[in-house]
């Protein structure tokens, strides 16, 4: 990765409040022309900096669905094998939208969506109560999302 200057990481904090920005007004935020704004981004993109642009629903969409947090013990001799494709699977789930290793008594943290309560014991029933590398698993769900966002605040400390 290319080392990233003051004006990438003005740029990126930018990108990251708002990716639809036009260079014009970047330009207000970050003290370079839009020209320059532009073929910062395009380097961004290409050296993978920037890994996608996503869109986020409003929660007058989203926060219709169950939104529930799961944690997962894993056998403690699970086969590698069968942790494989239990990842695989979680990885590839429409409901999964995030999935992390974590320490401590559980082993994964996910972030899991549905359009209902049925739809969500579908998923647990298929995705996590047959999985044999699955010790356990306890499930909280979402009342209210006070803040949800995937932004990286950077400064100097991440410059060159």
């Amino acid at each position: 990765m290319k080392v990233l200057d003051p004006f990438d990481i003005a740029l990126l904090n930018a990108l990251q409040a708002d990716n639809r920005a036009t260079a014009d007004a970047l330009a207000r935020t970050v003290a370079l022309s839009p020209s320059a704004i532009t073929r910062r981004i395009r380097r961004l993109k290409d050296s993978g900096v920037i890994d996608r642009d996503v869109s986020v629903l409003s929660p007058a969409l989203a926060g219709r669905r169950l939104s529930a947090i799961v944690q997962i013990q894993l056998h403690d001799h699970a086969e590698e094998a069968g942790l494989a494709v239990l990842r695989q699977r979680l990885l590839a789930s429409n409901h999964v939208q995030s999935c992390l290793e974590v320490s401590g008594s559980f082993d994964l943290f996910l972030t899991v969506t549905a359009r209902d309560m049925a739809e969500f014991n579908a998923f647990a029933d298929t995705m996590l109560a047959k999985d044999a590398a699955i010790r356990r698993y306890e499930t909280s769900f979402v009342k209210k999302a006070l803040k949800q966002t995937l932004a990286i605040p950077l400064d100097a400390r991440d410059a060159g």
